[in-house]
């Protein structure tokens, strides 16, 4: 009998603990072929949409492109605003010209801020006059609670939206401009004769998956829009406002799992039945944030078997590589009473990395220090002798920084 109790107690609490978590996010997803909701979760909670909003700046650009008011080969000037744009960015200098092209590449793949003003600034007059038609054409696709501020994403107050209005867009997307939604599986691209590269993992570690759009702030947390075919079944899955980029993308995963599962075995999904599947993946998903330096490559299915050792230190936010093979290095930048504070000074590290070095990942590690709760900031995903140089740099300037192994990668389970 007291074991019973132990288990109903335990039980409780899992199912407490995982509606608190969901209760955190926004997440929709839906039959691509006829908008059906399969399953929500506060999908029409205002949240800040990040790079979601790149979407938007795509959707009108394609429009342009179709409507013969612009060419892939035309070349758009780029003005210093857009050049002086925070990123992620390509580099694009102030007076150099972009073909449209290599501008819309840019916005998917790397997510590019200041090529996002550059598409924006060619419509109007100004990147806030451009948002502006933005936010009517949302409304012209019945996204009513969605305000656009910047054709980028970069943090504004005002700009909000909810995942429903954000799975209407990649509908739009998808359905209006078939013939560049192909774009949104590219996972790099060249340059100026450099390779390209992207960030959304999706594209790697889900079998079927091929678009469409990251995003990140502080503010708004982790959010994705992404979507997945399987035979002649497509879903498209929405978010937003994750914590952890792993959970983000398990949260996607088990979403678009669940829902290209139960449209193969009818059209007509048991949406009740789906959405207890896909809810009942919430502590798997919560262990994410718990995984220790010993444990064994972790998939949708196993998640669950990720424990705790017998270290302290425990995984709060990670963006490592998939292999465990690659002989992965990071340097470790900062410790903080603070998880804001050492997520915001990882991203400002990396930020500045990216000037001269290759894109590279952050990681946030919470530890006890003295029964005292410390946060790591960590940028990972560095080969050794790059991860040394780094760090020399850093200490020239009086900054700290330690190079550290990353042993605890995991990837997601390909399907």
């Amino acid at each position: 009998m007291i074991r019973k109790i132990a288990l109903f107690l335990l039980v409780t609490v899992l199912s407490l603990g995982a509606e608190k978590a969901a209760a955190a996010t926004s997440s929709i997803m839906v039959n691509a072929e006829n908008g059906k909701v399969m399953y929500e979760m506060n999908a029409d909670e205002l949240r800040y949409p990040a790079s979601l909003t790149k979407l938007m700046t795509l959707y009108i650009t394609f429009n342009a492109l179709e409507n013969g008011h612009l060419k892939l080969t035309d070349k758009l000037k780029v003005s210093a605003t857009a050049a002086s744009r925070s990123p992620s960015k390509l580099g694009v200098r102030a007076g150099e010209t972009i073909t449209v092209k290599d501008a819309i590449m840019a916005v998917i793949v790397k997510s590019a801020n200041d090529c996002a003003t550059v598409l924006a600034e060619h419509f109007s007059k100004s990147e806030a006059e451009f948002a502006v038609m933005m936010t009517k054409t949302a409304r012209k696709l019945n996204m009513n609670h969605t305000t656009f501020k910047n054709a980028s994403g970069l943090p504004n107050s005002m700009q909000k939206t909810t995942a429903r209005d954000m799975s209407k867009l990649a509908m739009a997307v998808y359905h209006h401009f078939p013939q560049y939604y192909k774009w949104f599986s590219m996972q790099s691209f060249k340059y100026k004769g450099q390779v390209i590269t992207g960030h959304n993992h999706l594209l790697n570690t889900f079998s079927g998956a091929d678009g469409m759009k990251t995003g990140y702030t502080a503010a708004s947390g982790y959010n994705i829009i992404t979507s997945a075919r399987r035979g002649n079944k497509r879903v498209i899955a929405v978010t937003m406002g994750h914590r952890y980029l792993n959970e983000r993308d398990k949260k996607a995963a088990v979403m678009m799992d669940k829902g290209l599962g139960a449209l193969k075995k009818s059209d007509n999904v048991d949406v009740a039945a789906l959405t207890r599947s896909i809810n009942g993946n919430a502590t798997q998903l919560a262990s994410v944030k718990s995984v220790s330096q010993s444990t064994q490559p972790t998939t949708i299915k196993t998640a669950a078997a990720a424990r705790k050792t017998q270290s302290q230190t425990k995984t709060v936010a990670s963006v490592a590589p998939t292999s465990a093979q690659s002989g992965v290095y990071a340097i470790q930048v900062g410790a903080f009473s603070d998880y804001q504070r050492a997520r915001s000074y990882a991203n400002s590290v990396k930020n500045d990395l990216a000037k001269k070095y290759a894109a590279y990942n952050i990681k946030v590690e919470e530890t006890k220090v003295a029964d005292k709760t410390m946060y790591r900031s960590k940028v990972v995903g560095m080969a050794k002798n790059t991860a040394t140089q780094i760090c020399n740099g850093m200490k020239s300037r009086k900054k700290s920084c330690i190079v550290v192994a990353e042993s605890n990668t995991y990837s997601l389970a390909q399907k």
